[in-house]
């Protein structure tokens, strides 16, 4: 009798905890994108409306890098050429990330590769995982019904390249990932129209896909969103 109460009791126990979160690292083209979601409210309106458009100058269409679930890409090894494995373009995800700083909105919108390699073969400098970012610069829009671009900067290799003139289609600054052997791939501003991608917006994920993002090990490539890095990389991104 004894037994079976210390029995029920642990049986209580387990379902009062709570499902047991169990996260895995799956294959890069088993993950597929969510429909587009952003916050509610004015910033999540300049977020879908400032949505860029990315070019593939060469290497890996972007990538899903987490599911609802907390699962996380597994990436791919940097051989073979230099988009093989990864061009599918059905797969990608835009991932955003907002705040309001010195009276301007700084947007952030990353892109995730399963991949980074500048040429053909296993060489020094490419890596499993590549993650680039933009963020834009727009008026505050709890100041501005109708906000405007003030500018945006590119990622690569750490810095970023700046502009307040970027070119564009609509509200959508033209951004390219492409490389320069012997350096691996970063993001610049073009003249070439891309494609836009769902966004899927840190303040409107599940919790499990915002802790995967921070805790996932990326390798060589850091998530530039997740709370480690997102103010620093918005200091370094102002114009």
């Amino acid at each position: 009798m004894v037994s079976k109460i210390f029995s029920t009791l642990a049986s209580i126990a387990l379902v009062a905890a709570g499902p047991v979160s169990l996260r895995a690292v799956v294959p890069h083209d088993s993950l597929n994108p969510v429909t587009q979601r952003v916050q509610t409210g004015a910033i999540g309106d300049a977020i879908a409306k400032f949505n860029p458009l990315l070019h593939i100058a060469n290497g890996c269409q972007p990538y899903t890098a987490v599911n609802d679930a907390g699962d996380t890409s597994g990436g791919l090894q940097d051989s073979g050429n230099i988009s093989a494995g990864c061009r599918d373009q059905s797969k990608g995800q835009t991932y955003a990330r907002a705040k309001v700083v010195n009276g301007q909105l700084a947007i952030m919108y990353s892109f995730y590769m399963p991949k980074d390699q500048p040429i053909a073969g296993n060489v020094a400098g490419g890596h499993r995982h590549d993650w680039e970012n933009i963020v834009v610069f727009v008026d505050d829009p709890a100041a501005n019904a109708a906000p405007g671009l003030l500018g945006g900067a590119a990622s690569g290799h750490g810095e970023y390249k700046k502009t307040a003139t970027p070119d564009r289609e609509g509200d959508s600054v033209k951004v390219e990932y492409f490389t320069t052997f012997p350096t691996n791939h970063e993001l610049q501003f073009t003249a070439t129209t891309g494609k836009t991608y769902p966004i899927s917006d840190w303040d409107a994920m599940p919790q499990a896909a915002r802790d995967a993002l921070e805790t996932t090990d990326f390798g060589s490539a850091n998530v530039p969103f997740k709370d480690a890095n997102f103010d620093s990389n918005l200091a370094k991104a102002a114009l």
